[in-house]
């Protein structure tokens, strides 16, 4: 199997009893203690550590990651979660095991840790809280009414610009519902075309147009028992709208070119950018069907109204690009600071597009603000700058001045690094001096014969010396 001492963390004894006989089946060498006793001080390295969900989670696997950050990190849950996981949470972990679970499952998951293979056991795909990654005030109202409505059957209409993840809130809320082992079924209502959404949504016999070549389900079929999800519910004809509120009243439908009557158990999540009581004044949306749909609101915040939550976005949209090895590209301090500036028309969506387009120009490297697209230099202010002279300091410390980057995953040539980074702040001394070797010798805090040998050393030129 290739795993054998394993750390097992967890607040509930009967659990943590249970998944020690497991683990020590599987011929684990097993160290077991309860959440409140993890120590401070290290411990013999680990070949995985498993962690019970908590209340504490996210304290507890900050204090692990901190003490062990090469042991693969396994979260154990219950089956039916009554809340979300934390954001961010899934991306530090390496798997995530359901319980109760049985041998083969647990089996399987310490495979894949051995391997180093970065598959979730038996629990939602990763993209599934994409967008509810953050902390802010209004991102934590969104995971309160999602807790609050998914129990229930009530119709949920979720309301919000585009790019802001309303789809991801739709499959939250069939996810933690008692429909989340039923099909969650999505249609764009804007991308489908007027005379073929009705044969989509309730499907087709035979005959029953030009082309039905044969008998088609609709997507309400499809969704039986589970849920179906009606994005962009503000685009659809008005012919259509009176016949989807006949099934949410009557909940049964007629398949296009068929007499005969079908039942059906759905649970319905609409979604739409558009402001629906100002399209019932136009006279484009039936006011009978929004109140049929507007039972439970939500709406989802902006990008710009929670720009804190910027960082922790990019850090999770960043992690999940190398998990799908796409580029382990990293943003500087000030390149954070400066996308917190930014008003985000295309929210969520644009950062993800933004994070995706850096990873290509930028593989595995270190993005600065000056790195940033022409449309993000305007927020650029000057305490951003990589090297800035500070007036009337005696120095320039490292974390002030400089903008740090990352130790990359695979290591570095430490020696190497930083001779290319002197070299560079040399050279950037000596542009903002005008080649002035003893002008650049006082902002780098050093002697004028210091800086010659320097020069010397990397082949630069200075006005007051030539260098050999």
């Amino acid at each position: 199997m290739g795993l054998r001492r394993i750390l097992l963390l967890q607040s509930d004894s009967a659990l943590l009893t249970e998944l020690r006989i497991i683990l020590r089946f599987l011929d684990c060498e097993v160290i077991a203690c309860d959440l409140d006793t993890l120590r401070d001080e290290t411990e013999p390295e680990f070949d995985a550590i498993f962690v019970g969900v908590d209340d504490d989670i996210e304290k507890v696997v900050l204090r692990i990651v901190e003490l062990y950050r090469q042991a693969p990190l396994v979260l154990v849950m219950d089956k039916s979660p009554t809340r979300p996981l934390p954001a961010g949470l899934e991306n530090r972990a390496s798997a995530v095991l359901a319980w109760p679970t049985n041998h083969a499952t647990l089996s399987a998951c310490l495979e894949k840790i051995s391997r180093g293979a970065p598959e979730v056991v038996n629990v939602r795909p990763s993209e599934l809280f994409r967008s509810l990654t953050g902390a802010s005030a209004a991102v934590q109202r969104t995971r309160k009414l999602i807790q609050q409505v998914a129990p229930s059957d009530a119709t949920v209409l979720i309301l919000g610009e585009s790019g802001t993840g309303k789809e991801v809130i739709a499959r939250n809320l069939h996810y933690y519902s008692a429909r989340r082992s039923k099909p969650f079924v999505p249609v764009n209502c804007g991308a489908i075309p007027g005379e073929l959404l009705e044969s989509e949504l309730f499907g087709h016999e035979k005959g029953a147009f030009t082309g039905a070549l044969s008998s088609r389900q609709g997507r309400f079929e499809m969704a039986e028992g589970g849920t179906l999800f009606l994005d962009e519910i503000g685009d659809m004809p008005l012919s259509m709208q009176v016949k989807l509120l006949r099934v949410l009243q009557e909940r049964c439908f007629e398949r296009v070119g068929s007499n005969r009557t079908i039942q059906c158990d759905v649970r319905i999540i609409a979604a739409t950018h558009r402001n629906l009581e100002e399209e019932i004044g136009r006279n484009r949306f039936r006011e009978d069907l929004y109140y049929r749909l507007n039972v439970f609101p939500i709406d989802v915040p902006s990008l710009r109204e929670r720009l804190e939550d910027v960082p922790t976005l990019v850090e999770d949209l960043t992690a999940r690009l190398k998990a799908e090895k796409r580029g382990d590209m990293r943003l500087t301090p000030a390149a954070l600071r400066v996308l917190q500036r930014y008003h985000w028309p295309g929210n969520v969506r644009e950062l993800a597009n933004l994070i995706e387009r850096l990873a290509i120009l930028f593989p595995n490297g270190v993005v600065d603000a000056a790195d940033l697209p022409e449309k993000f230099q305007q927020y650029v202010k000057p305490e951003d700058a990589t090297l800035r002279r500070e007036p009337n300091a005696e120095s320039v410390s490292a974390t002030d001045g400089l903008v740090l980057a990352r130790l990359p995953g695979e290591g570095l040539d430490l020696r190497e690094h930083l001779n290319n980074l002197e070299c560079e702040l040399i050279k950037q001394a000596l542009d903002e001096c005008n080649g002035v070797v003893a002008h650049a010798a006082n902002l780098l805090k050093m002697r004028r014969t210091t800086l010659v040998e320097k020069l010397r050393k990397y082949g630069l030129r200075g006005e007051e010396t030539t260098v050999i």
